[in-house]
């Protein structure tokens, strides 16, 4: 829903459940889940990592023409590094990031 008052504020908690693979521009989305978390804040993701380049071609989450983006955990790793933020993955396909 186009709600851009959402936009305008800042939060202690941002999920992202099953989001991230349909970013067309994520540094840009990440821009703003950055601006929308207030410090301390924390976001939640949770996509299917993308774990065995030799079976890229095969994988079914790949197949869905909505998904234009995919993630490693490293790539997790190199996006909380870039924000500053503190980064745990609790467990598989789940990412905790926060804002320090």
């Amino acid at each position: 829903f186009p709600d851009k008052a959402a936009l305008a504020r800042t939060y202690d908690f941002v999920t992202c459940s099953e989001v991230v693979e349909h970013f067309h521009h994520p540094r840009a989305e990440f821009i703003r889940l950055d601006q929308l978390l207030r410090p301390g804040g924390w976001l939640a993701i949770m996509t299917c990592f993308q774990t065995d380049d030799s079976r890229f071609p095969d994988w079914n989450y790949r197949r869905d023409l909505t998904h234009v983006t995919f993630y490693k955990e490293e790539t997790f790793h190199h996006i909380a590094a870039q924000f500053r933020w503190r980064i745990e993955v609790p467990c598989r396909n789940v990412v905790l990031m926060q804002k320090t």
